[in-house]
């Protein structure tokens, strides 16, 4: 089969690998029908150190089964499935309490011997717990609306859910990228009615307004902080959903957050270390939250508005390409001329 690997900065290939077999009777094989780049793989895009043998690549895919381990059940040769960018048994006390990044069995895609969803086949460990059958046909027009199921609608949906997101609340979204899009989207649903969205790309802005979005920031840095609270009286926003990654987003929601406000990361934090002291965060009693985002926990609950139609969070796909030409997306997302490549195997 072929599959995409990454073996330095900038070094994205796509080459043949063996075809993935099964290896525990808990796991499947799933062909790869729709994929993505993800702006989280713009960090490694950048920074990956150099190896003779390539890291696999991609973690958001949707497929059809087509072998199944002798324990698995609940799913058949031939279904249309989603797989959350975490695998994960389901039924571990973490997964339980709706935190499945932190399944006692589950891991990663790209790692410990599981190949990427950038491919054409991948084996999926703890299949019964982590694929979600999908009641649509395999050319469906919903399919990209259904693959953001896989990482960042339910990235953006877990920024506002742990920032508490309600009708009372005013919200600024940090990130004009997917998740920052669909975090806007989620912050809608939950019922906000003020939100602030701070991005600089109008295409991107554009369909943010589209999702929900009430104000648009430009600005950045102290210059986007003092137009935030400008249009807040001076107080800025209950909740703060942060999908970028980089201190200078982090440094802006500390910046923007009101008194008692929460501060909600979801953009993978590129930093250690960050103010939380007396004068950051302690003194005006914010909280902070977010995480990798359990989307497995959220899939069943977001599904039904995609089939309806009221939502369409694949909107946030602005291009598709082969997997033969992988590296392109990845350059075009690099480059910011696509918000969110689309793969078709």
């Amino acid at each position: 089969m072929r599959a995409t690997f990454m073996y330095g900065p900038g070094d994205v290939r796509v080459e043949n690998a063996p075809d993935p077999v099964l290896q525990q009777p808990t796991d499947a094989i799933v062909r790869i029908v729709r994929a993505c780049v993800c702006g989280s793989d713009l960090h490694p895009y950048h920074n990956i150190p150099v190896s003779e043998q390539g890291t696999p690549m991609g973690h958001e895919f949707l497929g059809v089964v087509e072998e199944l381990g002798a324990e698995v059940s609940g799913l058949r040769r031939g279904d249309l499935v989603v797989a959350p960018f975490a695998y994960s048994d389901n039924t571990c006390v973490f997964c339980r309490e709706g935190f499945q990044t932190s399944c006692r069995h589950g891991g990663f895609w790209g790692n410990g011997g599981v190949g990427g969803g950038q491919a054409e086949a991948v084996r999926v460990p703890q299949a019964q717990g982590t694929l979600v059958k999908l009641p649509v046909a395999e050319d469906s027009a919903l399919l990209p609306s259904l693959l953001t199921l896989s990482d960042v609608y339910g990235t953006g949906y877990h920024a506002a859910k742990m920032a508490r997101v309600n009708p009372r609340t005013t919200v600024t979204v940090i990130g004009d990228g997917a998740v920052g899009l669909l975090a806007v989207l989620s912050a809608r649903q939950l019922g906000a009615e003020r939100i602030i969205l701070m991005g600089r790309h109008k295409d991107r802005t554009d369909l943010g307004r589209d999702f929900g979005a009430t104000d648009v920031v430009a600005e950045r840095g102290e210059e986007g902080i003092a137009k935030v609270r400008d249009l807040t009286d001076g107080d800025g926003t209950h909740t703060v959903l942060e999908a970028v990654g980089y201190m200078s987003a982090y440094e802006m929601a500390v910046g923007v957050v009101r008194p008692g406000g929460v501060i909600s990361r979801v953009g993978v934090p590129q930093y250690e270390e960050a103010p939380i002291g007396f004068g950051s965060l302690f003194g005006p009693n914010i909280t902070l939250t977010g995480g990798p985002a359990p989307v497995r926990a959220y899939i069943d609950e977001l599904m039904p508005d995609i089939l309806s139609g009221k939502v369409e969070p694949g909107r946030v796909f602005d291009r598709t390409v082969a997997l033969a030409d992988v590296p392109d997306g990845y350059r075009a997302m690099d480059e910011r001329t696509a918000l969110k490549v689309l793969v078709r195997p």
